[in-house]
């Protein structure tokens, strides 16, 4: 019999075989499980975003769940479902989850239920052959999500050495069974989402500098590239929405470093107030 911290994570992930993609194991292997291993906990918890003190409170009784504000949940489920939607084939569990999300009038909102729309339209064997001829391919996809090639124009360049150190100092792991260089925007994006609900030890400025480092330089055109793709029809409403959101998350960093800076605009605020 399965513990409730092993149901959650299987239940956030979308069923067993969708777990198993996530984490690039076999399905039988979780079939056998009745609680999540110990060395599987901290990639169970950033695929599913199900804390290691409900997958395992006998090995992290200590540690309190950190309570995030909406908008912050908001964005730690937008960075998994995009890097979800680009490291995994979407299957039919989580095509049935698309088709229930909403969006109100905003521009992100738009974006959100025209992925529900594709979601609800399109066959999953079609989207599955979508994802395989823009990112995997035979020999290699029509696009490559991986930021080394975005802005060296070469794989395994000095962006997925800043990763990598990056990652090791923050304690990120790559799962096991996954060979993709640590510099594919799914990995960043998790690594991003992980970094917002503090599942490692990092300083409150880690959320923009992961972000300034990793992501504003590359992804934005990665996506737009997706959208440009006449290969991309499913993927193009995912390009779109990824678009969107990262566009309010940079955005949003910069408003924060200027206000920290006392920008032209602040200081005139501030001259009209006093």
């Amino acid at each position: 019999m399965r513990d409730a911290g092993l149901q959650e994570a299987i239940r956030a992930a979308g069923g067993i075989s969708a777990l198993a993609r996530m984490l690039g194991i076999a399905q039988p292997s979780i079939s056998v499980w009745s609680r999540v291993p110990a060395e599987r906990v901290l990639a169970v918890e950033m695929a599913t975003a199900v804390s290691r003190t409900i997958l395992r409170p006998d090995l992290y009784p200590g540690e309190a769940e950190v309570v995030l504000d909406p908008v912050d949940r908001a964005r730690v489920n937008l960075y998994l479902l995009l890097a979800r939607l680009i490291l995994v084939v979407p299957d039919e569990r989580l095509l049935i989850d698309l088709r229930q999300v909403g969006g109100d009038e905003s521009a992100l909102g738009h974006a959100l239920r025209g992925l529900a729309h594709e979601a609800d339209v399109l066959r999953i064997d079609a989207i599955v052959r979508e994802h395989f001829e823009l990112f995997v391919g035979v020999g290699r996809g029509e696009l490559l999500p991986y930021a080394s090639y975005y802005i060296t124009g070469f794989l395994y360049e000095r962006p997925l050495v800043r990763a990598r150190q990056d990652m090791r100092r923050l304690g990120i792991e790559r799962g096991e069974g996954l060979s993709e260089p640590e510099d594919h925007i799914g990995f960043l994006l998790e690594a991003m989402a992980g970094i917002i609900m503090r599942r490692f030890p990092a300083e409150a400025e880690e959320e923009k500098r992961f972000f300034t480092r990793h992501i504003e330089p590359w992804a934005e055109r990665f996506f737009a590239d997706v959208e440009k793709s006449e290969t991309a029809v499913f993927y193009r409403s995912v390009a779109r929405l990824g678009l969107e959101f990262l566009g309010i998350e940079r955005e949003a960093f910069a408003l924060d470093a200027d206000i920290e800076a006392g920008s032209p605009a602040q200081d005139a605020m501030q001259g009209a107030e006093a």
